[in-house]
């Protein structure tokens, strides 16, 4: 299955339709895209932070949800706007340090309504997996 939007139609969307994905604070950068597979980096700054210097939860899940959006997006064009998490699980490993993490984006089932991804969150400061999540999505009709 072929993506039907490059990095640069994703963000165009997110800018207009979705801006509050792109708020400031927040910097994403898709360093891969493939149909099965995507990469999403998050420069982690001092508003991803909690109190003790490390990367907040709700960050990590943020990029996760995130990361499979963009996903959607790729495959599906506008007709994905509508897409909706419908479980997110998350397990935090690591206490990652401020600097980059990398969402690594696998599908595992990706059907008409349905679709499942693996996600794990890598520390670019050392290579070590900090989190390891698997979300669901439902494809709401246009």
């Amino acid at each position: 299955m072929a993506l039907k939007w490059s990095v640069d139609e994703v963000f165009e969307f997110l800018r207009v339709e979705f801006p509050q994905a792109l708020r400031d604070g927040v910097n994403y950068e898709v360093v891969k895209l493939e149909p099965e597979e995507a990469h999403v980096r998050l420069l982690a700054g001092d508003q991803q932070l909690r109190p003790g210097g490390t990367v907040s939860g709700p960050a990590m899940m943020e990029m996760v949800d995130f990361s499979i959006y963009v996903l959607l997006l790729a495959h599906h064009k506008e007709a994905a706007r509508l897409a909706v998490t419908t479980n997110l699980a998350i397990s935090f490993l690591r206490k990652p340090q401020p600097g980059p993490i990398v969402a690594q984006i696998r599908l595992i089932k990706h059907g008409r309504t349905l679709t499942v991804a693996r996600v794990d969150i890598i520390s670019e400061a050392d290579g070590k997996l900090v989190a390891s999540s698997e979300a669901t999505y439902f494809m709401g009709s246009v």
